[in-house]
């Protein structure tokens, strides 16, 4: 990794607190967060938010929400870093371009995220496009509970040596920016350091959307 690539020692992301790498959790806390057996997946913004049951009123218009939102066909991606010289990652929707000058793009990983502090603590990402039969892939850094790296062959990206993961459509390698509380949830901008494709890209990649609340793929027929 290039100096230029490297966040300086020290130096915080925009939107943080100066003391923020002082209060961050340490590596085992945030370990000990991962452990358990629940979900980490990051939806579009809004979709994973609990609401009382008791409230019908606040019951029908999160179905509402919901339901209009899913209309919205999204990409899958995966987002990993390296922390505590481990490889950590997330399942998520709530991924977007930004600017072309400069290279920014975002995700937008919940409050309640386990493994977002992990990441936030290394100050880098990499984000990796899903393709049609990764679902497998979705599901498996989704889950809080299991190795999220098994059986996952990945090499370090050239920008911050985040996961590259193997046979994915597309990654865009970037160091933290800016980070934003909006509500429920931080949005997380990220400078681009390093952007590609996949070596053999030959053939047609159809990519893993999710649509309605459960995967899908672009129809090749019509396409």
């Amino acid at each position: 990794m290039s100096d230029r690539h490297r966040v300086p020692h020290g130096e915080v992301p925009e939107g943080m607190r100066p003391d923020a790498r002082e209060t961050w959790p340490s590596h085992d806390l945030i370990e000990s967060w991962l452990g358990d057996a629940m979900y980490d997946v990051q939806l579009r913004a809004g979709e994973d938010v609990l609401v009382e049951a008791d409230d019908p009123e606040a019951v029908a218009a999160a179905r509402r929400f919901r339901d209009v939102l899913g209309r919205f066909a999204s990409g899958v991606t995966v987002v990993t870093s390296i922390s505590g010289g481990a490889p950590v990652g997330l399942t998520c929707q709530s991924f977007s371009s930004v600017s072309l000058n400069p290279p920014l793009v975002l995700f937008i990983p919940a409050k309640t995220s386990r493994a977002w502090p992990a990441i936030q603590r290394s100050g880098q990402f990499c984000v990796n496009f899903l393709a049609a039969d990764q679902s497998w892939l979705s599901n498996q850094m989704a889950s809080k509970g299991a190795d999220k790296f098994a059986g996952v062959t990945w090499t370090p990206a050239p920008g911050t040596g985040s996961p590259l993961i193997q046979d994915t459509l597309a990654y865009v390698d970037c160091r933290i920016h800016q980070v934003i509380e909006a509500g429920d949830h931080h949005i997380v901008i990220g400078r681009v350091l390093d952007l590609g494709l996949p070596a053999d890209d030959s053939g047609i990649d159809w990519p893993l959307l999710f649509y309605r609340g459960q995967y899908a793929t672009t129809d090749a027929e019509n396409a």
